[in-house]
């Protein structure tokens, strides 16, 4: 698509979200054009106050004068705020619905997208890229409008009083007209930069105070300062380009105005000229030219906020023109047995060559405990991913109760699941809503409490002043990693989903606690197909069917007897564990 055709679109939509505000914006341009025009009045009562009023004597132009110029600036002030403060409410009304789609897109969005990109970036877009989009949609429309009118009247008192000077004024017209065009495209190309260097200053901030222990524990205070230094450098450098070419084309066209501004005063000095002239029409064609150079210059200046407007909303528009996650599903499961099986199952990452799994094939029945073990990276959270359809497999199949999991809606094949990963994510919210996460209104406080009691929640919560009411701030941060795990437990514990997904869920406890949780689970599994991914063999003994994953492949199945008995991998790793 051609640069010219991007623009005109990101433009045509930009309007789409100014659109139902049309009344609105029609009562701001009212309140603008009435604010101009009183302006213009002003200025068009010099020629008369000088040749009618002062020069004849008439001193009751200058009582007149004096009886209405308080009730008109009481209007100017009155049509003013009307046409400001209604265009703040419509580019707010914009932004907030803008990020309101970018917030939902960012949810709905698949797991391979947040993969390839940095939450300072996403962020950056949500909190700076809007900002720049109210501009473009509040001082600049405001600024466009109340300064067009202005530049539009006294123009036409120009031509009213001495068409002969006027045009040689207007003359500048193509010749501004250029070089705005020149620099808007120069606004637009530094103004993505300055937004991708808000992106990466945004990224670097968030690392930097999420890893704040690691920082202080490996003293990387030194080289944290120096990465934030140079992404603050070049932000500021990106922004300094921006103000440079502000200034050029503001200062280059005010030069402009200010030779046909001579032009106009050389010319009438030509005899024949001034006699045609008098001493009102000339110092008002004069003082109307001087007052244009102020909105030109603010015309130019405001083009600045609205080319980055545009640029913002060309990324913005990005973001919302991407794929959400694809729902292919039709079917539904009441719920489920727990009969899961992978059948020549493969799968490689979008930004690697070598497969995740590979022609995996295996079958759990319900009520089984199945273990997957090996080394880091040897495919074992894959297949968790490709069961709740984090990731689509490449090939084969993967069923549940003989129904392709491709064929079941996204949310109620992921009803079936109860998902604790090592990595526990919770919210800046009490702790009772973060076991009922996504449940509140489904389920009671008592069943709240008792999934606490089963993950041994409770022991710690009667410690807090607000017991299951108490804040645990930004992903639980005022909890240790234990505790955060039981909360994630008691998360899956009160989902009561038929297939349970344990994925080191006991790695952050410590031994007494991980006895008791581990006694929980147990018995938590007894009624559940489970598929637990663990590091630590001690914690999977007891399982039904154990899977050795190496390089996303099985390479040795079965229970823990028979697999030390084999001698091959799974001994290996026992032996070295309980050595």
């Amino acid at each position: 698509m051609a640069k010219t055709d991007i623009k005109n679109t990101t433009f045509t939509r930009f309007l789409g979200y100014v659109s139902p505000h049309k009344l609105l914006i029609f009562v701001a341009v009212l309140g603008m054009v009435a604010y101009a025009s009183i302006d213009v009045f002003f200025f068009s009562q010099l020629q008369p106050l000088i040749d009618s009023s002062l020069n004849a004597g008439n001193l009751n132009y200058l009582r007149i004068a004096a009886i209405i110029i308080v009730p008109l600036f009481i209007l100017r002030g009155v049509s003013n705020f009307i046409g400001t403060y209604t265009l703040e409410y419509v580019s707010t009304q914009v932004v907030m619905r803008i990020r309101q789609q970018l917030f939902e897109k960012y949810i709905h969005l698949p797991v391979e997208f947040h993969d390839h990109h940095s939450t300072g970036s996403l962020m950056s877009k949500i909190l700076y890229d809007t900002e720049q989009v109210r501009y473009a949609a509040g001082k600049a429309v405001l600024t466009i409008v109340r300064e067009g009118m202005f530049v539009v009247g006294l123009l036409c008192l120009m031509f009213y009083y001495s068409w002969q000077l006027s045009l040689i004024f207007l003359l500048i017209g193509p010749v501004v007209a250029v070089i705005v065009a020149f620099v808007s495209k120069r606004f637009r190309k530094v103004s993505k930069a300055i937004q991708n260097a808000m992106g990466s200053l945004t990224t670097s901030v968030e690392q930097a105070v999420k890893g704040h222990k690691v920082v202080l524990m490996f003293d990387g205070q030194a080289l944290e300062s120096k990465r934030f230094a140079d992404k603050n450098n070049h932000n500021r450098q990106q922004s300094m380009k921006l103000v440079s070419s502000q200034i050029l084309s503001v200062s280059t066209i005010q030069v402009i105005a200010s030779i046909a501004l001579a032009v106009v005063l050389f010319v009438s000095s030509v005899p024949g000229m001034i006699d045609a002239l008098t001493a009102g029409v000339f110092v008002s064609v004069v003082v109307y030219m001087v007052m244009l150079l102020k909105p030109l210059k603010q015309l130019t200046t405001i083009n600045t906020e609205f080319q980055k407007g545009m640029t913002a909303c060309a990324s913005i528009f990005e973001i919302l023109d991407e794929d959400i996650e694809q729902d292919t599903g039709s079917k539904t499961l009441a719920r489920a047995s727990g009969h899961i099986q992978f059948s020549d199952v493969s799968f490689t990452y979008p930004s690697k060559d070598t497969p995740a799994v590979e022609n995996l094939s295996f079958e759990v029945k319900p009520g089984q405990t199945v273990a997957l073990v090996g080394r880091s990276g040897s495919g074992k959270s894959t297949i968790s991913s490709l069961m709740t359809r984090f990731y689509q497999a490449d090939e084969g199949i993967i069923s549940i109760d003989g129904e392709n999991i491709v064929d079941l809606k996204l949310r109620n094949l992921r009803q079936q699941f109860a998902l604790v990963s090592q990595q526990v994510t919770l919210f800046n919210d009490t702790i009772a809503n973060n076991i009922a996460y996504g449940r509140q209104d489904k389920v009671s406080r008592e069943e709240i409490i008792e999934a606490a009691n089963i993950a041994h929640v409770t022991e710690f919560v009667m410690q807090q002043a607000k017991g299951f009411d108490t804040e645990i701030g930004e992903n639980g941060l005022m909890l240790s990693g234990g505790q955060r795990q039981r909360i994630a437990i008691a998360r899956a514990i009160l989902a009561d989903a038929p297939i349970l997904i344990l994925d080191e869920a006991t790695s952050a406890l410590d031994t007494e606690s991980e006895k008791f949780i581990q006694q929980a689970l147990e018995e938590l599994q007894k009624t559940r197909t489970s598929i637990v991914v663990a590091h630590r063999l001690s914690t999977i003994e007891a399982a039904d069917l154990i899977l050795v994953i190496e390089q996303g492949k099985i390479v040795e199945s079965g229970d823990h007897q028979s697999l030390l008995e084999k001698n091959g991998m799974y001994a290996q790793l026992h032996a070295l564990q309980f050595s």
